[in-house]
């Protein structure tokens, strides 16, 4: 299902592309189509070729063949510099020993020219980090340790993580790690909210609902059990978006 124009500008498009591995398929090949701006959903089976597939758009992994271009760009190394990757398992996990401030501390370290001394993180520097991902929500306290966070605070913490250079596009694991529907709508609304800016793309294996904002929701039908497949309107027989 897709909720914008024909002659929308598109963001990411990926023709045929696929990737293997030592056990086989990943993933496609699939074509796909993701507009510039707001917040597309893809729905898609949990599993690596989920995760590969986000990874791929991310510039983190090159497509084993078929053809990829975002924002512009066609190389790997290329739209890595575009693109941010938050809330993928293995990749941006943080330990739950660990406390706020020193996430937020390590991650300024991180950005900071090497010449530059940054100093243990501040009200300020929260503030500043996590309020365009939070919004209207409390902030996780700076003494918090992880394991003491909700699930909705635990990932938007990781996608302030990964935003603080708000680059054009920014790749969120899926919205289902978030049990609640409740807060599963918040992040929507939130990552909706950050895509007037950015565009924004995440995953689910599930219909949601159109409420919170997002722009588009794509189901990738080689990635989708069949019993759970249902083409879109206007989609061929194999299901093409």
């Amino acid at each position: 299902m897709t909720d914008y124009p024909e002659t929308a500008a598109m963001a990411v498009v990926a023709r045929g592309i696929a990737q293997k591995g030592p056990w086989g398929q990943v993933y496609g090949p699939l074509d796909l189509d993701i507009p510039m701006g707001g917040l597309t959903v893809l729905r898609a089976e949990p599993g690596p070729g989920r995760t590969a597939l986000q990874m791929t758009i991310a510039g983190r992994m090159k497509a084993k063949t078929g053809r990829l271009d975002v924002l512009g760009r066609t190389s790997a190394r290329a739209i890595f510099k575009v693109a941010s990757l938050a809330g993928v398992a293995a990749l941006d996990d943080v330990y739950t020993s660990v406390r706020v401030v020193d996430l937020l501390t390590e991650k300024m370290r991180w950005d900071a020219p090497w010449y530059r001394l940054i100093r243990r993180s501040t009200e300020q520097d929260l503030e500043r980090i996590c309020r365009p991902v939070f919004g209207d929500l409390p902030l996780p306290d700076l003494t918090a340790y992880v394991e003491e966070l909700s699930e909705l605070d635990g990932l938007l913490l990781r996608v302030a993580l990964a935003n603080t250079r708000r680059l054009p596009l920014l790749v969120v694991g899926n919205i289902d790690q978030v049990s609640s529907d409740d807060d599963q709508r918040i992040l929507i609304s939130r990552l909706a909210e950050l895509g007037t800016g950015q565009t924004v793309v995440t995953t689910t294996v599930n219909r949601i609902d159109p409420a919170p904002g997002y722009r588009a929701l794509i189901d990738v039908p080689s990635m989708l059990p069949r019993e759970t497949f249902h083409a879109p309107a206007g989609a061929d027989s194999e299901g093409e978006i």
